[in-house]
């Protein structure tokens, strides 16, 4: 059996970036190292998990770009389902985001919008396609 079970973030600061996310999206700490160079949060069946750069770097001795804040964002997005896409977007912001493609609704009524995160990676706030 093979079952996607995280996503790794590369950030400067693992206990910001959790805290960024905890307070967004309402994500549990799952757990944080005494060195707070790596975390989890609970989002459901998987795990949204922070790596400091120099952990990463210890582990990827081939290395790997660095997410800028200011470059555009990567082109990969982690995506939220919500019932009220305003709502999450404003809190978003008002906990470090940044709006990066306003509130749209896509020709099969889902609403959508994108921010970037305080580490500038993208992500996709949503109501659920019907």
């Amino acid at each position: 059996m093979i079952k996607f079970k995280y996503v790794i973030l590369y950030v400067e600061d693992v206990e910001s970036a959790m805290n960024f996310y905890q307070n967004t999206f309402d994500a549990e700490i799952k757990f944080i190292t005494p060195e707070k160079d790596y975390g989890e949060l609970i989002t459901g069946e998987t795990t949204l998990s922070f790596a400091s750069v120099v952990l990463a770097a210890s582990n990827i001795k081939k290395g790997f770009l660095l997410s800028k804040t200011e470059a555009k964002p990567f082109g990969i997005e982690l995506g939220f389902v919500t019932d009220n896409v305003e709502a999450l977007v404003e809190k978003a912001i008002k906990n470090g985001a940044v709006l990066y493609e306003d509130i749209t609704v896509k020709p099969w009524g889902q609403k959508t919008a994108y921010i970037k995160d305080p580490n500038n990676y993208l992500v996709e706030i949503c109501t659920e396609i019907q």
